[in-house]
């Protein structure tokens, strides 16, 4: 095999371990703190079942009406819900964005960001 790549190179096979160790290292430092921590009550009710039904502004703290299960629940930056660790990072007047913690395909851990819309004229 002349000019290709040795396949079983042990210099390329470490490094290739290294990253993977590496990434497994700061997926587990990403979901280790939201394991550590006591859960919020809407945590327990999937997103899909929740609706932004308002937002107002307490003393400069925005804050947003979540209806689940027929009960009203005030939110704010900082809070969890759903069930994929999610973390409240910004609401206004139309929307609440939150970033979730969710294992992919190959069972690491990863960041992704979800919202929740404004529900107008919904029955």
């Amino acid at each position: 095999m002349e000019g290709g790549v040795e396949p079983f190179n042990p210099v390329k096979l470490t490094q290739v371990l290294r990253r993977e160790s590496m990434q497994s290292a700061s997926n587990a430092a990403l979901i280790a703190p939201e394991m550590s921590r006591r859960k919020e009550p809407l945590e327990a009710y999937p997103l899909d079942t929740m609706s932004m039904v308002g937002s107002l502004d307490k003393k400069g703290t925005p804050t947003a009406l979540l209806k689940v299960d027929k009960l009203l629940y005030q939110v704010r930056i900082g809070n969890y819900i759903g069930q994929n660790y999610g973390k409240i990072t910004k609401i206004t007047e139309n929307s609440i964005q939150l970033r979730e913690i969710v294992q992919d395909a190959t069972g690491d851990w990863v960041e992704r960001t979800a919202s929740l819309d404004l529900q107008e004229g919904k029955k």
